[in-house]
This record gives structure tokens, sequence and C-alpha cells, in this order.
């Protein structure tokens, strides 16, 4: 039986499909609630609460309050990389940790996996920092990826 795994933990895909999702809902002129977030990207709404707010906290996405608040994000917040989003959920760990989860692992003191792994740690992270929440963004209005089947 085969699972399927991402690459990031549970949490960081969630935020990275929330800012997707608000980042297209801003493209449009919309604020956006957290239920709706939610419905969207098939998250638990009290467990997507606690993500938005360390990506509010982060500035990577902005909240309003009142009736016509939610959460969205402005032209500039699109131009961060991807790579904020991941490093902001799940630190700097995928980019720098053993694939092992070995924790004497380095250059002196490599695992099985070491050299392998650092030159595809190293192409995510290059990939992950010189691709913004808006090239994506477009990607995603323009049908080329989504978020939902």
């Amino acid at each position: 039986m085969f699972y399927k795994m991402g690459i990031f933990s549970k949490t960081c895909e969630y935020a990275l499909r929330a800012v997707m999702y608000i980042a297209q809902c801003s493209q449009q002129g919309e604020k956006v609630g957290i239920r709706e977030i939610a419905e969207a990207i098939k998250s638990p709404e009290a467990f997507l609460g606690k993500i938005l707010q360390q990506l509010s906290k982060e500035g990577l996405i902005r909240s309003a309050k009142g009736p016509n608040g939610g959460f969205y994000m402005t032209p500039e917040d699109t131009k961060r990389p991807l790579a904020d989003i991941v490093s902001s959920i799940d630190g700097v760990q995928l980019f720098e940790g053993c694939a092992m989860g070995l924790d004497y692992c380095s250059k002196e003191n490599p695992c099985p996996l070491h050299h392998d792994f650092k030159k595809i740690r190293k192409k995510l992270f290059v990939m992950l920092q010189e691709t913004s929440i808006g090239q994506f963004n477009m990607d995603l209005i323009k049908g080329n990826f989504t978020l939902s089947k």
C-alpha cells in the first residue's frame, strides 16, 4: 500500500494552500474569512486559525476586523518568496536538516543519504526562494495549477 506523503508538514501544506487562496481572493479585491478558506482548502477551521495567526504575525498575510474584515494580501505581500511561508511554519530544518533525522549528521560525519540529499535540499530551497507568491498565484489564476480536485 502506498501513502501520499508530501515534503512539507501538514501544517505547512495548509499554510501554502491558505496563502494561495488568500492571494487569489485579494487579486479580485476581496477579503476572505477563515470559514471560507477552511472549506476551500479542506482544512479544519480551528487548526487553520492558528496557522493564519502565525502567517499574520510573520507579515505574510494581513487581517482586518469588522463586518467587512477578513484575510487579504497586498501586491507587495505577493512579491515574497514561497520559502518565507515554509520557513515561517516549518523553520529551516527542511533546508538544513538530515534526511534521516539524525542529530549527528554533518559534512564531517555524514549519514548514508547526506550528500545526495544536500543537492536535493539546495534545489528545493532555490526553487522556493525564486518563486514568489504572486508568480504561483498567476499560474493558479491561468489554470496552470490547482489547489483542489
